[in-house]
């Protein structure tokens, strides 16, 4: 993992990244990552006044607008306000997702149709809403889950929507290349967050994952500002990158 100060040379500098779900904790990593390498921050979440609490602590005219990523309306709206705002896109990261763990027999279709809303919809409505905003050479990322290969008991809509998301990014990259945008996902495994710490089911994790942990929230952000940047993945498009520590060892 790159210390903070590897990013000196600020390669995002007069840059414009968009986050969604900039208020989980994932979320705040990847916008300190972009706004340390120079990125003019914008973050989006369902909680607009919160987001604009938050952007006061990334300085350099960060903002921070509400949006429901589940409402084609309501992400159009976001796109007219960051055109009216910033003017274009140069970073588009569509992070926000939800996890709805049931027991198999006890899902039920409301708790499905809202995962697949966000988790599905909410990524594809985002990049579709910003392409006119999209400046030359931007980077897109989507973060997915390891659980998109590595199912686990009572996340089978979660994993599903997760490895829809794989095959989102590779469309996507497909799409847009032509415009020299590129479009990356990240998967990442088990992270150090109070959300998976309250589902009880990242004790021992580190005992299935071949580096003997799990990771922490900047060691993903890491990858954000990496893959947003360009700077060595500038003929990289359509992939997703494991950020697990190994597991599981096969994609």
């Amino acid at each position: 993992m790159e210390s903070n100060e590897t990013r000196a040379d600020r390669p995002l500098e007069g840059k414009v990244a968009v986050v969604t779900g900039a208020l989980g904790l994932l979320g705040r990593e990847h916008c300190r990552a972009l706004a340390e390498a120079g990125a003019r921050v914008v973050l989006t979440d369902l909680d607009g006044p919160a987001c604009a609490r938050v952007a006061a602590e990334f300085g350099r005219g960060a903002l921070g607008l509400g949006a429901d990523i589940t409402s084609e309306v309501s992400v159009k709206t976001l796109r007219d306000q960051v055109l009216a705002a910033a003017g274009r896109i140069d970073v588009l990261v569509a992070n926000a997702g939800i996890v709805a763990d049931a027991a198999l027999g006890a899902h039920t279709e409301a708790n499905v149709d809202l995962t697949l809303a966000v988790n599905v919809k909410g990524p594809l409505f985002t990049v579709q809403k910003a392409l006119p905003l999209l400046a030359e050479n931007a980077s897109i990322l989507v973060v997915g889950s390891s659980n998109s290969v590595r199912p686990n008991e009572q996340l089978e809509v979660y994993s599903a929507s997760k490895a829809a998301v794989v095959s989102l990014t590779r469309v996507l990259a497909a799409t847009v290349a032509r415009d020299d945008i590129i479009v990356n996902g990240i998967a990442p495994g088990w992270v150090n967050t109070p959300g998976n710490a309250a589902t009880g089911r990242m004790v021992g994790a580190e005992k299935h994952i071949p580096l003997g942990r799990v990771a922490q929230p900047d060691e993903i952000a890491e990858w954000v500002w990496v893959l947003a940047s360009r700077k060595a993945v500038s003929f990289v498009t359509g992939e997703t990158i494991k950020v697990s520590g190994g597991y599981p060892l096969s994609f």
